[in-house]
């Protein structure tokens, strides 16, 4: 038996299937490779099915044994060869220097992420249509949660209902002390599609939006704990996964800082591969900002929401990558943050990511076939993507430092946004000269100039949206 390095290795195995196997059985796998140890959570899978998932990180021969409070799942060996990665396979995302990502590889991660709350909700035509549409567009990551809202009545959720192994499709049924395998197996079969596209899957664990209909925004201690372990044991070995363990987290009253901080330190010790971890605030964008405290040392990122992309090189005085995964959306809605155009919605990518950050994508029409695209997925009718995908080319071919900040020496990145200035001045370094293009960034084009050096004065045309790029 083999498996590719950070692919998936799966045990299964049969054991009891009375009571409430989900609390009352312990199973655990320890896998070794020479002198390196990982222990990692088996789960109940229904049917008295149980298994357990790793993540090799190391190419070679690993070995394994099981211990389990269950005789028939304890003491169980064996052992995987694992083997080089297949194409395509860079390994899961880690962060590169203090303020950047990188694939295990080594190679560039670009991190220009989108979001669809509920799409492995919808039915299966819709989300195979989320796919398509993925497919062909310039995005990285997407941000998905994994409970339902308060208006919403799925068929499943993931805790099972009054009696072990229904859906739990109607509020005041669902039994939070058992999950529903059938709901995990399939957003398990998602998150595969999604790395089959060379996308990373942003787990959202809670968000405020049950207000107490579902119950699952005011559990116990406990209840949260054992959601928390049973999630991350499922899906921590999918290298595409990240994990936001709360959407607009101060939204929920029920809960305090405490209570996050104890839920993101729970995550990080379930989780043996230490997957990107954080946390996203629910503040007023346009009004108030007072996000988590990334510099607490269980947060791996700065997962922010605000309308102001310049805010990056501020936030960069933490030394975690800054992540404004909501910038506001294109589209149509009423609301403020969701009727952006295209060229606002740019023009917030390229203002915080020339500064050294990176920009999540949204989009919000209201009156089209398909709903909006943050809340079901399906159809992107925006123009922002294809100018979002030239922005990703034009980064992607940045001269970068080894801790992946723009290489100062080699290149000079200058946008002026919406302004239109005759001319701009720069204090260029000496020495060679840097030759310098035109970047606009809303026609998508790249026009050489000339060659510049020392204090220079760079005439420009009288349009907005425009970048200056030079290069030695």
């Amino acid at each position: 038996m083999s498996t590719e390095l950070w692919g998936l290795h799966e045990l299964t195995l049969s054991g009891p299937s009375g009571g409430n196997p989900f609390a009352e059985v312990e199973f655990q796998v320890t896998y070794q490779f020479r002198n390196r140890m990982v222990t990692v959570d088996g789960f109940y899978d229904g049917d008295g099915v149980y298994r357990a998932r790793f993540s090799p990180d190391r190419e070679g021969e690993w070995s394994y044994v099981t211990s389990s409070s269950a005789a028939e799942l304890d003491g169980f060996r064996g052992a995987f060869t694992c083997t080089p990665p297949g194409s395509g396979n860079h390994g899961p995302v880690t962060v590169l220097g203090e303020h950047h990502f990188a694939y295990a590889d080594g190679s560039r991660c670009d991190c220009i992420g989108t979001t669809c709350y509920h799409w492995t909700y919808e039915s299966k035509d819709l989300q195979e249509l989320t796919l398509a549409s993925l497919r062909e567009a310039p995005f990285d990551k997407v941000r998905m949660c994994l409970l339902p809202t308060d208006g919403m009545r799925p068929e499943r959720t993931p805790f099972a209902g009054g009696t072990a192994g229904e859906p739990g499709a109607t509020p005041g049924e669902v039994d939070v002390a058992r999950f529903d395998p059938v709901f995990f197996q399939h957003l398990e079969s998602r998150v595969a599609d999604l790395l089959a596209l060379g996308i990373e899957a942003d787990l959202i664990l809670f968000h405020p939006y049950d207000r107490g209909v579902w119950g699952f925004d005011r559990m116990t201690p406990a209840q949260d704990a054992a959601y928390l372990r049973y999630v991350v044991a499922r899906l921590a070995a999918y290298r595409n996964v990240w994990w936001s363990v709360s959407n607009e987290y101060d939204f929920n009253h029920e809960k305090t800082i405490a209570d996050w901080d104890r839920l993101l330190q729970l995550v990080q010790r379930y989780d043996p591969y230490q997957r990107l971890r954080s946390i996203h605030n629910g503040t007023k964008m346009y009004e108030v900002f007072t996000p988590y405290d990334f510099s607490k040392p269980w947060i791996t990122h700065q997962s922010v929401q605000h309308w102001d992309g310049a805010e990056v090189a501020g936030w960069r005085d933490c030394p975690k990558p800054v992540v404004i995964d909501e910038i506001g959306y294109e589209g149509n809605a009423g609301r403020r943050w969701g009727n952006l155009t295209a060229d606002e919605m740019v023009h917030r990518f390229w203002q915080g990511m020339s500064l050294g950050g990176y920009v999540g994508h949204g989009e919000s029409f209201v009156d089209r076939e398909t709903r909006a695209w943050i809340s079901v997925g399906g159809r992107l009718y925006g123009e922002s993507p294809e100018r979002i995908d030239f922005l990703r080319a034009v980064f992607a071919g940045l001269p970068r430092q080894p801790d992946g900040d723009l290489d100062g020496d080699r290149c000079v990145l200058h946008y002026l946004g919406d302004r239109r200035p005759s001319a701009v001045e720069l204090e260029l370094p000496s020495g060679s000269p840097f030759h310098f293009d035109l970047i606009d960034t809303r026609a998508m084009t790249i026009t050489p100039l000339a060659d510049y050096s020392g204090p220079s004065r760079i005439p420009l045309p009288a349009t907005p949206y425009l970048a200056l790029r030079g290069t030695r």
